[in-house]
């Protein structure tokens, strides 16, 4: 937990993308200030008290390490989890539910230990806004997979061709299980990160991650993303969105829409064809 003093938004921007560079990859505001995570295995205290040192001219800076124990978020999950539409369309269920033939689209999900079974706000945006889209026959890249819900709607949509990657190898085993159980194939599931995206075009790009990852991923999708293709993004607070398409501008993407449940956003840009 990071709590800072009287500080500027732009100077608590750019201390959280030291925290970034240094490591740490998901933030979470609160009253306090916010929390920023990192693996355990990735800590190291001395770099982290070198980043701190480097901004406490600028404003007071308080911190404190607590260690998250490990979750099986599949036992979690099962024990919360209920099944879910949305847009009154898609019906999202897990393998131990009935199935609802009356929806035009059934996802099952078994989460293991990822991210995405479309309960979470930034999910179900998103989810809305591929349900909204024409997806028929096009290449789509989903980063930052999860648990795979994002591109297993995309081929129930008609997608064809469709790359799924996740830098965390249980999501990469959960996109695979989970492709399988919907007998949704993909055309390429990759464990990394922007590196290892294809250099190929895509029609479409997803992208639910956060923000940070979002601002230093934006041209790498650009550069996949076909003239007039779309980029849809979330993870990230309504109050970034000025940020997010501020650097999305600069790689030729701009914003034609976006949503917003409970301050979390979901942001869809097209790219020039110019």
């Amino acid at each position: 937990m990071f709590r800072l003093g009287t500080v500027e938004e732009y100077q608590k921007d750019v201390f959280i993308d030291a925290l970034a560079f240094s490591g740490f990859d998901t933030f979470e505001d609160s009253h306090e200030g916010f929390s920023a995570y990192i693996s355990e295995a990735d800590f190291n205290q001395g770099a982290l008290e070198k980043v701190v040192s480097s901004f406490e001219s600028s404003f007071p800076i308080s911190w404190s390490k607590n260690i998250i124990a490990q979750k099986n978020w599949n036992e979690v999950w099962e024990s919360n989890f209920s099944p879910l539409v949305i847009a009154d369309k898609c019906y999202v269920r897990a393998t131990f539910h009935d199935s609802r033939p009356e929806f035009e689209h059934e996802i099952v999900i078994d989460p293991k230990m990822s991210f995405g079974t479309g309960h979470h706000q930034t999910t179900s945006m998103m989810m809305e806004f591929v349900l909204e889209q024409d997806v028929n026959k096009k290449r789509v890249l989903d980063m930052g997979s999860g648990t795979g819900i994002l591109a297993i709607l995309a081929s129930k949509l008609g997608a064809e061709d469709i790359t799924a990657i996740d830098y965390d190898p249980v999501c990469y085993d959960s996109m695979i299980e989970n492709s399988k159980l919907n007998e949704t194939p993909f055309t390429e599931i990759i464990c990394g990160s922007k590196e290892v995206i294809p250099d190929k075009l895509f029609d479409l790009i997803l992208a639910n991650i956060n923000r940070n990852i979002l601002l230093d991923h934006i041209a790498s999708y650009s550069r996949v993303l076909c003239k007039g293709g779309l980029l849809i993004l979330s993870g990230f607070f309504i109050e970034d969105l000025d940020s997010i398409t501020d650097a999305a501008g600069k790689e030729g993407l701009f914003l034609t829409g976006h949503k917003v449940s409970e301050n979390w956003c979901a942001a869809k840009l097209v790219k020039s064809i110019v």
